[in-house]
């Protein structure tokens, strides 16, 4: 039985974590963005909203997942149409990521090093130059660690998911794990998602190395 269930559930999970992960990147990534460039001190100042904008990913990054994705389960029903499902999970699972990969990625740019920066406005660079010539690329070796972070999150997050029924590797451990005390389905889910992370991370890691040495 449990080797009928893993196929589907292997499908479902990374199905749940490939599209959220693009989501949150779609949406971390510019906001990361904004957070650099809005901070106190950064090449387009402004305090006000950077103020604003902090402390909404701040929040939403305080927000266990499990008690995000409960009080967003009545949203998701409205604008899916149900709150069950793997489709209906990403929509929490985005907003859960997407703060999470901002902050990282206004890390990995507050990495690099400001005297490029003068050297580029000092070249006549505008704004608009300096993130998408000097910025993200140099910065990119630190940003695909950070999206292989948030990737890692989410193959846990997806876990948790799967208690709400959101199906994948979660909802499988708990139907057939935990209410039918079958200990080796747990077990077995456990082992798959451990190797998830770690061939994730590896690859994260390995990727990231490769461009730092470019």
């Amino acid at each position: 039985m449990i080797l009928q269930l893993l196929p589907g559930a292997i499908l479902e999970t990374l199905y749940m974590v490939v599209l959220s992960s693009l989501f949150a990147i779609l949406i971390g990534l510019p906001l990361g963005v904004a957070l650099y460039q809005l901070r106190p001190g950064g090449i387009a100042e402004r305090p006000g909203i950077y103020r604003v904008l902090d402390a909404i990913v701040n929040i939403t990054r305080s927000i266990p997942y499990i008690i995000l994705m409960i009080l967003l389960l009545p949203v998701t029903k409205v604008l899916i149409g149900t709150s069950i499902g793997s489709t209906a999970m990403l929509f929490s699972l985005t907003l859960a990521a997407a703060p999470f990969f901002a902050r990282l990625v206004e890390s990995a740019l507050l990495e690099v090093d400001g005297g490029i920066i003068e050297a580029a406005k000092a070249m006549g660079s505008n704004q608009r130059e300096i993130i998408l010539k000097v910025l993200l690329p140099e910065a990119l070796p630190s940003l695909v660690l950070a999206a292989t972070n948030m990737i890692i999150n989410l193959i846990s997050y997806t876990a948790m998911a799967g208690t709400l029924g959101g199906g994948g590797l979660g909802a499988v451990a708990v139907r057939y794990g935990l209410y039918r005390y079958q200990f080796d389905v747990l077990i077995v889910n456990v082992a798959i998602i451990v190797l998830l992370v770690q061939l994730v991370q590896w690859l994260g890691t390995h990727l990231s190395q490769k461009l730092n040495k470019k």
